[in-house]
């Protein structure tokens, strides 16, 4: 034991290890993660006794946290600190913050004050790494025309090859209708839901997809997924194609879906779109032709998930177990502001 942090630092984790001039440096969070902060331990004895020092917190910031991280330094000499915000439904969002050593404390962030405490940036010039790269997201859209799924898709469980698979040049990925398990009473424990997280504040999510449905009981939807989620989907019943809207609260603690807005489809052909607003209020809607959308069920909020952010994409499923099951294929999938 070299510290404990009970009385004035609790919740001491994610601890990274450094030694820089002579002194031995443990960077942690403390606090928690939303009203958390970020302390530096010192020693010139790896054992200890280390001092301690708050070198980062949210002071009078709208970034709450700032929690764990690490230190990275560039080849020009500059310091620089990554570490997260907890935005709840968006998830943990990382932020680069500007670093500087002072009397060999780290300060971290902007420190105004000059108390050695500093606090998160909003805006900040970019690091010097040698040369200039231009302005990138990550990826979001996806038009299904390769022979890998974008890195921007996870899996909701460790992927089997039933589950689906990309179709390359023919450009959609089929997405086979798996068997529910017996015991599940929601999505939350369902493996087989293909998913990437929120990509902005506010935006657009828009689907194109042919449903293959071959017995009664299959079911294709587009969700956004947490301890709450919502969904879009459609449904064979009585040998006809309904679309319905789903929502489901407390997801995590086995509450059962509830479901309304159910209307008949004349295509197997489907568009599916969600519009996520500010505070993450997400209204559902779908079209059969892709230019006349009709909303369907009422706005939903999403909530996060277990220690992960609200995640947007597809589910397919079916009751009972068969060999000829029916599919999905996803033509594309577009984000727009």
């Amino acid at each position: 034991m070299v510290f404990d942090g009970h009385r004035d630092h609790p919740t001491v984790e994610g601890p990274k290890f450094y030694k820089r001039n002579g002194y031995y440096y443990i960077f942690a969070p403390a606090g928690g993660v939303a009203p958390g902060w970020q302390i530096a331990l010192r020693s010139k004895n790896v054992f200890g006794p280390y001092e301690v020092k708050k070198v980062m917190e949210s002071g009078n910031t709208d970034i709450n946290g700032p929690h764990q991280g690490a230190w990275v330094d560039t080849k020009t000499g500059e310091n620089w600190f990554l570490n997260f915000q907890d935005l709840r439904a968006y998830g943990r969002v990382l932020h680069l913050n500007p670093m500087q050593w002072v009397n060999d404390w780290p300060v971290i962030g902007m420190d105004e004050k000059g108390t050695g405490t500093g606090n998160p940036v909003r805006t900040y010039k970019k690091p010097n790494v040698g040369r200039s790269y231009p302005v990138m997201t990550p990826p979001e859209s996806d038009e299904f025309n390769t022979n890998e799924l974008g890195l921007q898709w996870q899996w909701h469980a460790n992927y089997q090859t039933n589950w689906g698979y990309p179709s390359g040049n023919l450009g959609f990925f089929r997405l086979n209708c798996i068997p529910r398990p017996n015991d599940a009473v929601n999505l939350w424990n369902i493996p087989n839901l293909l998913l990437q997280k929120f990509p902005a504040p506010e935006f657009t999510a828009t689907a194109k997809l042919t449903f293959d449905a071959r017995f009664d009981g299959e079911e294709v939807g587009l969700v956004v997924m947490g301890m709450d989620y919502g969904a879009v989907s459609v449904i064979r019943s009585n040998s006809v194609i309904e679309v319905r809207s789903i929502c489901c609260k407390s997801a995590d603690k086995a509450a059962k879906e509830e479901i309304s807005g159910s209307q008949k489809l004349d295509s197997s052909v489907v568009y599916f779109r969600v519009h996520v607003g500010k505070g993450a209020e997400c209204t559902f809607s779908f079209s059969q032709d892709g230019r006349n959308f009709t909303s369907i069920g009422s706005p939903f909020k999403a909530r996060e998930g277990r220690w992960i952010g609200a995640k947007l994409g597809f589910y397919a499923l079916r009751e009972g177990v068969t060999n000829d099951a029916g599919s999905a294929d996803i033509d594309w999938f577009r984000i727009e502001k």
